[in-house]
């Protein structure tokens, strides 16, 4: 996995007020058309100032790393996350500000995933991607990483406005650990139900400075291990056993995300709560979180959570699945016991999270 490495000049690269390095993954937001077959391809972002005349009006020094060759963002795994991780962490001195272009499917995974790999973070980490190719008319494209490098080098009496794992998308700035692609059709892509947005982009930008992260005191630490052996269950009425214990006694399994009705609410037949209790005392971490776009886990609140509770399954609060999946990876990739995970797992460690369960 590599990057090639492009030096952009913008309008005013001798005075320039901050700098920005975007890094392109892959995904629509990048791509033209080809002039023999009309086929999508990545285009070179050498030439993005001629895709985004905009981009003159920045007085910023631009650097673009490519990744070679691009992927789609259903083919981004671990690897991907943990490699954007180590490229922040080289140049996180030079930069005042990080724009990440990416594929929109698993975007929310990849910023909640980032979030928990860069802890202490102090400045801007701004995904952005479009629903239509940045070669077509009709593009989001354009506004989306135009604004999405405006707000990564806002700053405010030397500091960040927005020194966090952030998407932007068509005029909301969200939390990515709190973020849901909810959209394949439209322009409003992502969603954060659980928690406000943290900017809008009208004719000015407006921040909500209330809900924005406050800056760290300690320096930057990268982490650089998730572990990937982790599932999600998925409850549905008339979920049978065959389905359950295929996932639950998968070879290598050390966590399972599972998707509850409500306020964390599952069924109370005995053979579905004798394969949990069964899996937990493998050493598997089984993490509640639910199906609502909005709301909360309430393990105990009804009669059908408080087995859960009982039997030791750790209560996810208000965490999205996203952010839920890769807590989990990096939380289990950690050396910690039994109970210091379930702690790990019920505390806030990146904003992803608004109360302890």
């Amino acid at each position: 996995m590599k990057f090639l490495k492009v030096n952009i000049n913008t309008a005013a690269p001798r005075d320039p007020e901050a700098s920005i390095l975007l890094i392109y993954t892959g995904g629509t937001i990048g791509m033209v058309s080809d002039k023999e077959d009309q086929h999508l391809v990545p285009f070179d972002f050498s030439e993005v100032i001629h895709r985004v005349p905009e981009m003159r009006q920045f007085k910023v020094m631009l650097t673009v790393l490519s990744l070679d060759p691009p992927i789609d963002s259903s083919n981004v795994g671990v690897e991907h996350w943990v490699k954007l991780a180590q490229v922040i962490q080289v140049n996180y001195h030079e930069y005042d500000g990080f724009v990440i272009l990416h594929g929109t499917d698993t975007m929310a995974y990849s910023a909640s995933a980032l979030s928990f790999l860069l802890e202490n973070l102090s400045k801007p980490v701004i995904f952005t991607g479009a629903q239509v190719p940045i070669g077509r008319m009709r593009t989001d494209a354009r506004r989306n990483l135009i604004t999405a490098m405006e707000i990564a080098s806002a700053y405010k009496v030397g500091k960040p406005l927005v020194p966090e794992v952030c998407i932007f998308f068509n005029t909301v700035l969200l939390r990515g650990n709190r973020s849901t692609k909810v959209e394949s059709r439209h322009f409003n892509a992502f969603h954060s139900g659980k928690y406000p947005e943290l900017a809008k982009a009208g004719i000015d930008i407006e921040y909500d400075e209330t809900a924005i992260l406050p800056p760290p005191s300690a320096p930057l630490r990268i982490f650089q291990d998730l572990e990937s052996q982790v599932a999600v269950l998925k409850l549905f009425p008339g979920i049978n056993p065959s389905v359950v214990k295929a996932i639950l006694e998968a070879e290598g399994l050390k966590g399972v995300v599972l998707e509850t009705f409500g306020a964390g609410n599952a069924p109370t037949y005995p053979w579905f709560l004798t394969l949990l209790r069964e899996a937990i005392e493998r050493g598997i971490t089984i993490l509640n979180v639910s199906q609502c776009e909005e709301g909360e886990v309430h393990q105990g609140q009804y009669e059908t959570s408080k087995y859960l509770k009982d039997m030791g399954v750790v209560g996810g609060s208000d965490l999205s699945t996203e952010a839920a999946v890769t807590k989990l990876m990096f939380v289990l990739a950690q050396d910690l016991t039994r109970e210091e995970i379930a702690t790990a797992l019920t505390t806030d460690l990146r904003g992803e999270m608004s109360s302890r369960i």
